[in-house]
Protein backbone atom coordinates (compact mmCIF):
# COMPACT_ATOMS: atom_id res chain seq x y z
CA UNK A 1 0.00 0.00 0.00
CA UNK A 2 1.42 3.46 -1.20
CA UNK A 3 1.66 6.27 1.94
CA UNK A 4 1.16 9.04 -0.30
CA UNK A 5 -1.85 11.49 0.57
CA UNK A 6 -5.47 11.49 -0.61
CA UNK A 7 -6.68 14.84 -1.35
CA UNK A 8 -10.04 15.40 -0.62
CA UNK A 9 -11.89 18.20 -2.82
CA UNK A 10 -15.75 19.19 -2.49
CA UNK A 11 -17.59 20.01 -6.00
CA UNK A 12 -20.77 21.99 -5.71
CA UNK A 13 -24.02 21.45 -7.68
CA UNK A 14 -26.39 24.89 -7.78
CA UNK A 15 -29.49 23.49 -9.18
CA UNK A 16 -32.12 26.39 -10.27
CA UNK A 17 -35.18 26.43 -8.88
CA UNK A 18 -37.25 26.11 -12.10
CA UNK A 19 -35.41 25.31 -14.74
CA UNK A 20 -33.39 22.80 -12.57
CA UNK A 21 -30.63 23.78 -14.53
CA UNK A 22 -26.58 23.45 -12.90
CA UNK A 23 -23.86 25.96 -13.14
CA UNK A 24 -20.53 24.61 -15.07
CA UNK A 25 -17.40 26.34 -15.73
CA UNK A 26 -14.72 25.76 -17.76
CA UNK A 27 -11.25 25.10 -15.86
CA UNK A 28 -8.12 26.63 -16.89
CA UNK A 29 -4.27 27.55 -14.74
CA UNK A 30 -4.56 23.69 -13.45
CA UNK A 31 -4.94 20.49 -13.70
CA UNK A 32 -8.21 19.35 -15.40
CA UNK A 33 -7.52 22.47 -17.56
CA UNK A 34 -9.60 23.11 -20.35
CA UNK A 35 -12.66 20.72 -19.03
CA UNK A 36 -16.18 21.86 -17.33
CA UNK A 37 -16.16 21.27 -13.48
CA UNK A 38 -18.91 22.36 -10.70
CA UNK A 39 -17.56 25.17 -8.60
CA UNK A 40 -15.60 23.65 -5.90
CA UNK A 41 -12.16 23.58 -4.37
CA UNK A 42 -10.17 21.65 -1.67
CA UNK A 43 -11.40 20.96 2.29
CA UNK A 44 -9.68 23.24 4.25
CA UNK A 45 -8.53 22.13 7.86
CA UNK A 46 -11.21 21.78 10.68
CA UNK A 47 -14.15 22.93 8.09
CA UNK A 48 -17.19 21.31 7.60
CA UNK A 49 -18.38 20.38 3.65
CA UNK A 50 -21.11 22.53 4.19
CA UNK A 51 -18.68 25.53 5.17
CA UNK A 52 -16.37 24.72 2.39
CA UNK A 53 -19.15 24.27 0.03
CA UNK A 54 -20.36 27.82 0.82
CA UNK A 55 -16.81 29.24 0.71
CA UNK A 56 -15.97 28.09 -2.55
CA UNK A 57 -18.98 28.92 -3.99
CA UNK A 58 -18.99 32.76 -3.32
CA UNK A 59 -14.74 32.82 -3.99
CA UNK A 60 -14.85 31.34 -7.32
CA UNK A 61 -19.27 32.91 -8.48
CA UNK A 62 -20.16 35.63 -5.94
CA UNK A 63 -23.04 33.65 -5.30
CA UNK A 64 -24.40 33.42 -1.43
CA UNK A 65 -25.30 30.25 0.31
CA UNK A 66 -26.23 29.40 3.59
CA UNK A 67 -24.73 26.25 5.13
CA UNK A 68 -28.01 25.06 6.20
CA UNK A 69 -29.26 25.29 2.74
CA UNK A 70 -26.42 23.01 1.31
CA UNK A 71 -26.71 19.16 2.02
CA UNK A 72 -24.64 16.18 1.40
CA UNK A 73 -25.25 14.72 -2.73
CA UNK A 74 -22.70 11.49 -3.22
CA UNK A 75 -19.08 10.89 -3.05
CA UNK A 76 -16.52 10.00 -5.56
CA UNK A 77 -12.87 8.88 -5.62
CA UNK A 78 -10.53 9.50 -8.77
CA UNK A 79 -6.88 9.28 -8.98
CA UNK A 80 -5.18 11.49 -11.43
CA UNK A 81 -2.10 9.49 -12.69
CA UNK A 82 -0.31 12.69 -14.37
CA UNK A 83 -0.02 14.15 -11.22
CA UNK A 84 0.30 10.82 -8.91
CA UNK A 85 -2.27 12.16 -6.77
CA UNK A 86 -5.33 10.45 -5.49
CA UNK A 87 -8.52 12.79 -4.78
CA UNK A 88 -11.96 12.09 -2.88
CA UNK A 89 -14.83 14.43 -3.91
CA UNK A 90 -17.57 15.23 -1.90
CA UNK A 91 -20.81 16.24 -3.86
CA UNK A 92 -22.75 18.62 -1.99
CA UNK A 93 -26.18 20.15 -3.52
CA UNK A 94 -27.82 23.79 -3.23
CA UNK A 95 -30.88 24.70 -4.60
CA UNK A 96 -30.99 28.72 -6.28
CA UNK A 97 -33.80 30.96 -7.06
CA UNK A 98 -33.95 30.90 -10.74
CA UNK A 99 -33.00 34.41 -11.55
CA UNK A 100 -29.45 33.43 -9.85
CA UNK A 101 -26.22 34.84 -12.29
CA UNK A 102 -22.63 33.75 -11.33
CA UNK A 103 -20.04 36.36 -11.55
CA UNK A 104 -16.60 35.18 -13.24
CA UNK A 105 -14.41 36.19 -9.70
CA UNK A 106 -11.40 34.14 -10.64
CA UNK A 107 -10.54 34.72 -14.54
CA UNK A 108 -7.13 33.09 -13.97
CA UNK A 109 -8.81 29.75 -13.01
CA UNK A 110 -12.23 29.60 -14.71
CA UNK A 111 -13.02 30.83 -18.32
CA UNK A 112 -16.87 31.16 -18.00
CA UNK A 113 -19.59 29.88 -15.90
CA UNK A 114 -22.56 28.41 -17.82
CA UNK A 115 -26.36 26.88 -16.76
CA UNK A 116 -26.96 23.81 -18.17
CA UNK A 117 -29.34 20.72 -17.85
CA UNK A 118 -27.92 17.58 -15.78
CA UNK A 119 -28.30 15.66 -18.98
CA UNK A 120 -27.12 17.87 -21.43
CA UNK A 121 -23.43 18.78 -19.32
CA UNK A 122 -20.78 19.67 -22.19
CA UNK A 123 -17.87 18.14 -22.66
CA UNK A 124 -15.16 17.18 -21.40
CA UNK A 125 -15.96 16.65 -18.26
CA UNK A 126 -13.23 17.51 -15.23
CA UNK A 127 -12.67 14.14 -13.68
CA UNK A 128 -14.63 13.65 -10.35
CA UNK A 129 -17.56 14.91 -12.48
CA UNK A 130 -17.07 12.38 -15.05
CA UNK A 131 -17.06 9.98 -12.44
CA UNK A 132 -20.47 11.13 -10.89
CA UNK A 133 -22.21 11.30 -14.40
CA UNK A 134 -21.29 7.71 -14.06
CA UNK A 135 -23.16 6.59 -11.39
CA UNK A 136 -26.74 6.48 -10.67
CA UNK A 137 -26.83 9.77 -8.83
CA UNK A 138 -29.12 12.38 -9.92
CA UNK A 139 -29.88 15.81 -8.45
CA UNK A 140 -32.98 15.96 -6.06
CA UNK A 141 -36.00 17.08 -8.14
CA UNK A 142 -34.41 16.35 -11.68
Amino acid sequence: MSTRPIFTGVGVILVKEVSKHILVGRRKGSHGSGTFALPGGHLEYGEKFEECAAREVLEETGITLRSSDIKFAYATTDVFQELQKQYVTIFMQAQVPEETKATLVEPEKCESWEWVPWGSLPSPLFKPLQTLTETTFSPDGL
